[in-house]
């Protein structure tokens, strides 16, 4: 790594509004549920779940990383490389015990002396129910971006599906402490795998949550998992403002459906009221939409658009950040920078509207002001479905150079002194 660099209230027309948004949304659910039950596939999507995912009590006994059981996954198409599925154990912010699955792919090439390095895929949003875990759908290499390059280059390559995906719930949607122990919990299994030889050293690679993941995985890494060696961190369209998305997202579906999945998972981790933040009569449509899962951009499967509307309702009925419990918590889960040893790749499309081009600039900013080492790439078109399957090719040849000992490419401005 490199050293770390000093550097100087809702009133009746937006309930009208909430009412009209939900009604355009309950005509597209048809739409919306066909499309995941065709990007999913599996019965985990479509009915119920395999008893692989629910671990008895007793077998939640057990250091954190360790593995449960695990199963090959001889269905999947993996060049070069053979995928099994985990369920390992993990703590919650609580430090309670829980179970958390992922996909693991491991290289058909001879492991280097000491073990291969491991990439962690930290996925986007897919949903907040356990039937929209990734490692349900059998097409899950397709959603690892970068996957056949980061094989080919010898890495071991772990797909967490979060806490309460798959396993039960509930899922903790951008929740850092909670996602971030998953993610580092996912490489301590992979180490603990035998058939991987996976070493110790890794790198986070993530997008949108799961950028939101890494960025938390690398700032909890050298307190929560101190044997492992982290090399650094690679995100694309990172959710790194909350408040700031919360009240910018324009009206599309898939914009509305990431703030009802907000909204219906917060709820249960903080035992607070919807009532707090949209009209009573609404909540049932909100937890309609929490219900859906998110088809992968690679499916076909595009989700209907509503007509624009810059008031699109319980986007921005309440002040989220003003509300207790809401707004402490809001707080907590917003990133900081980053220990300035740790290099970082951010990825940014030009035409992303739902992690807005600012928001990323501004978190590189902050990142710059505290010491780190960035790559910025930043591609002209790309919006936030494909921006971490553009920026892939980018990201494994700057992971291969974290893995090589290489000093991390920096763009941040020189700084004052």
């Amino acid at each position: 790594m490199n050293p770390p660099r000093p550097r100087h209230a809702a009133g009746a027309q937006s309930q009208s509004r909430l009412r009209r948004a939900t009604q355009g949304w309950l005509a597209a659910q048809a739409l919306l549920l066909a499309a995941c039950a065709g990007a999913g596939g599996g019965a985990g999507r479509s009915g119920e779940l395999p008893a692989f995912y629910t671990p008895a009590p007793a077998e939640l006994a057990g250091p954190p990383g360790s593995i449960i059981r695990h199963e090959a996954l001889p269905g999947l198409v993996v060049p070069e490389g053979t995928a099994y599925r985990l369920l390992y154990r993990s703590t919650d912010p609580r430090d309670r015990p829980i179970a958390v699955s992922a996909v693991l792919v491991v290289p058909a090439a001879p492991a280097p002396a000491g073990g291969r390095p491991v990439v962690a895929w930290d996925h986007p949003t897919s949903g907040v129910v356990r039937r929209c875990a990734p490692s349900l759908s059998p097409d899950v290499p397709k959603t690892i971006q970068g996957l056949a390059d980061l094989i080919a280059r010898g890495y071991a390559v772990v797909a967490t599906d979060y806490p309460g995906l798959g396993t039960p719930g509930p899922h903790p949607y951008l929740t850092g402490a909670s996602e971030g122990r998953a993610v580092l919990d996912a490489v301590r299994a992979a180490h603990a795998f035998a058939p991987a030889q996976a070493g110790t050293r890794f790198v986070v690679w993530g997008h949108s949550q799961g950028g939101h993941a890494s960025l938390f995985a690398a700032a909890l890494a050298q307190d929560y998992a101190p044997e492992l060696q982290l090399q650094g961190v690679a995100v694309a369209a990172p959710a790194t403002r909350l408040r700031a998305l919360l009240h910018t997202v324009p009206g599309t579906t898939m914009n509305a459906s990431m703030v009802a999945m907000l909204l219906h998972s917060w709820s249960r981790v903080l035992g607070a009221s919807l009532a707090d933040m949209v009209p009573e009569a609404d909540i049932p449509h909100v937890e309609r939409l929490a219900a859906t899962c998110i088809p992968p951009p690679w499916s076909g499967a595009e989700q209907p658009v509503l007509e624009p509307d810059p008031d699109l309702s319980f986007t921005i009925l309440q002040d989220i950040a003003a509300i207790p419990p809401w707004g402490p918590f809001v707080t907590a889960n917003t990133p900081g920078a980053l220990p300035p040893a740790i290099p970082v790749f951010l990825a940014q499309g030009e035409a992303d509207t739902t992690i807005a081009p600012a928001l990323t600039a501004a978190y590189m900013s902050r990142l710059c002001a505290a010491g780190s080492w960035v790559r910025m790439v930043t591609l002209p078109g790309v919006d936030h479905r494909f921006i971490a399957r553009e920026a892939a090719p980018l990201a494994a040849r700057w992971i291969g150079d974290r893995f090589a000992g290489r000093p991390a490419p920096d763009d941040c401005p020189p700084p004052v002194r």
